[in-house]
């Protein structure tokens, strides 16, 4: 079971170099001299990241549209698209109430498909934290409508394809429209950043309640939670989850969605290439003591994603080789911790 893991969480100690809250970005000086190493690390792969040509969509291509932690708060102006995703948090207080209104406007939308999961501020919908709510908030049952609502579970959607203005005369003198098939697999469980018996579908962080859970042949995974040194705020350690960034790399979806660290909003491509492997390798270090300057392993690390990275651009650029990615969004609508919607609808064809 997923769950098997878990224990009861007690938060960590405050230290004089750790941040108030590390769901806030660190300032530049502080990685400086907090991380330098990690700093110089993290920006080489970004930078080797951003110039790889982007994959190439499959044809007939499928637009998804991806959101998470609205937190109470209605989007204005969500894309059109063949697939609306959302990865979590609709909601403050959990109540049945609460989640029943957001279903309901998800309902309203034009998308072909839409598939829901969970995230640790819908209290409801874990059973373990049902009990925190008072008796009236959660009173009655969710109806889902036609949102598909995962929670350890896959669903396979056959999707219609409009042929658009770039189509080939073939496709459109054979009718246009064409079908694909997507295999989506979504799961809730976070690593604890609050009280168990408060925020739903938690785990202790640093457990394993990822291992040979998503089904091999999925395209689309939906978690709320980030994987490790991905969109989590990396540095100076990262907020989401090394299990899952493993499971991810076993997996290799087309595409992982989530949300949860509201500062880590956007999308980009991971290469599932040595100049990754390097990445999170190094990211991984720890050093205490000399933050990583006099630590030989963390700078192999950086030679290793420096040299595989110019490899990498070069069977891109010059022979036009492609290696297996998957794109990542972290589809978080929250900006910050502003209590306000900030960050733009994520919009990804694949």
């Amino acid at each position: 079971m997923v769950f098997e893991t878990l224990t009861a969480w007690r938060p960590p100690k405050p230290t004089p170099q750790a941040p108030n809250d590390p769901f806030k970005p660190a300032s530049l000086p502080s990685l400086l001299y907090h991380a330098p190493v990690k700093l110089l690390l993290h920006r080489l792969y970004v930078i080797f990241t951003y110039l790889h040509t982007r994959p190439i969509p499959s044809d007939p291509s499928i637009r998804i549209v991806c959101i998470s932690d609205t937190h109470e708060h209605i989007p204005e102006n969500v894309p059109a698209g063949d697939i609306l995703i959302y990865a979590g948090d609709m909601t403050n207080d959990g109540s049945v109430e609460s989640i029943q209104k957001h279903v309901d406007w998800l309902n309203s939308l034009p998308h072909q498909e839409i598939v829901l999961i969970a995230g640790n501020h819908d209290t409801y919908l874990d059973p373990r934290t049902r009990p925190s709510l008072p008796e009236a908030q959660r009173k009655g049952s969710v109806n889902w409508k036609r949102v598909h609502y995962l929670q350890h579970r896959s669903i396979t959607l056959t999707i219609t394809v409009e042929p658009g203005p770039s189509s080939s005369r073939e496709h459109l003198l054979s009718g246009g429209r064409r079908q694909r098939r997507i295999k989506l697999y979504g799961a809730p469980q976070i690593p604890a950043c609050g009280p168990m018996s408060v925020h739903a579908f938690q785990y202790p962080r640093g457990a394993d309640a990822w291992s040979e859970t998503v089904p091999a042949d999925t395209d689309i995974l939906i978690t709320h939670t980030p994987p490790k040194f991905h969109m989590d705020l990396p540095l100076p350690s990262g907020m989401g989850c090394e299990h899952l960034a493993t499971e991810v790399r076993r997996v290799k979806p087309t595409l992982h969605v989530f949300g949860h660290v509201h500062w880590g909003a956007g999308q980009m491509v991971v290469w599932w290439d040595g100049c990754q492997e390097a990445y999170e390798r190094g990211m991984a270090i720890r050093s205490r003591w000399t933050h990583g300057v006099l630590n030989p392993w963390l700078w192999w690390n950086v030679v290793r994603v420096g040299y595989r990275g110019v490899r990498g651009l070069v069977w891109d650029k010059i022979w036009g080789g492609q290696r297996q990615s998957t794109i990542m969004v972290n589809a978080a609508q929250m900006y910050g911790n502003t209590g306000r919607l900030g960050n733009p609808v994520q919009v990804v064809d694949i």
